[in-house]
């Protein structure tokens, strides 16, 4: 059980940091230097999508460590 866990937690770290990456330095930069409106927007919507999957990646990691927080018991 502990290595599948270890397993997922690995690979789901590894996504978001290629996920990351990837979006950082390779399609933002191409879409910023289009210029053009739409692309634009894509890099807004892009990085909006980015940081919801950040904060929703933060808050799963402190949920499983800490799983009584937020319950007022």
């Amino acid at each position: 059980m502990f290595a599948t866990k270890l397993t997922l937690i690995l690979l789901g770290a590894l996504l978001y940091l290629v996920g990351t990456l990837g979006w950082l330095f390779w399609i933002w930069p191409d879409l910023l230097s289009t210029g053009t409106t739409e692309a634009l927007i894509y890099a807004f919507v892009g990085t909006c999508i980015w940081l919801l999957i950040s904060f929703g990646f933060i808050v799963h990691i402190i949920k499983t460590s800490r799983p009584s927080s937020g319950g007022r018991r």
